[in-house]
């Protein structure tokens, strides 16, 4: 519990950009995405400024670009919704590829696309320099509610745990000859999360009395 605790996505490296102080790096990503957010439609060559930014801190960090491509799968969510805009919005229409798609959508679309890349990977570049528990330090620094934080550094420490029981209990399933192919199995995998969800519960009751019996206040020691 008190150890500090790495996670998957922090690249160990030296560089200036590692050895910032994390709650500067908070406030640069707060204050980037903000200036990305208000920036008008259809002003690309600023989003282009951003993009050659966030390019000139990814190679001062020495972080590999590939490192970071292959991380952006989060992004696919937005993607997919970015690329149905132009045919789900109403208003104008406009041709593109022979196919006919709202304008308003397309323009939309876009900026979502283009402001969506660039949140994540100024996110990954700041996950990928920063470890966590200099990320929940640099919080507090930022006078986050100490309740946020510990939820956090709880999430941080015990995903690995959670994610571990899963994996456990996939396996458990297979060995016994079950493999999720089609929807009829859906029922079976909604059964695991449940289960998951109440192992995870019951786990987070017993490490709370730990913690009480410990002498936890409501404040963890820094």
């Amino acid at each position: 519990m008190g150890g500090a605790h790495g996670h998957q996505l922090h690249f160990h490296a030296h560089s200036r950009v590692h050895r910032a102080p994390a709650h500067l790096k908070i406030v640069a990503l707060v204050v980037f995405m903000l200036v990305v957010v208000a920036t008008p439609r259809g002003w690309w060559p600023a989003y282009a400024a951003y993009l050659a930014l966030l390019v000139a801190v990814i190679a001062v960090s020495h972080v590999p670009p590939t490192y970071l491509l292959k991380r952006m799968v989060v992004e696919v969510p937005f993607v997919v919704f970015a690329l149905l805009l132009p045919f789900v919005a109403t208003g104008p229409r406009t041709e593109v590829l022979g196919v006919s798609v709202s304008e308003s959508g397309l323009h939309a679309g876009a900026r979502l696309l283009v402001t969506a890349t660039l949140g994540v990977i100024a996110s990954l570049t700041l996950a990928a320099t920063t470890e966590a528990q200099a990320l929940l330090q640099g919080l507090t620094r930022l006078r986050v509610p100490s309740l946020l934080v510990q939820i956090m550094g709880f999430m941080v420490r015990y995903l690995e745990v959670v994610t571990d029981e899963l994996r456990r209990m996939k396996v458990a399933r297979e060995s016994r000859g079950f493999t999720a192919r089609d929807p009829r199995h859906w029922p079976v995998l909604a059964k695991s999360f449940g289960a998951l969800f109440i192992r995870s519960y019951e786990r987070g009751e017993r490490v709370h009395l730990a913690m009480l019996s410990r002498g936890y206040t409501g404040r963890l020691p820094s």
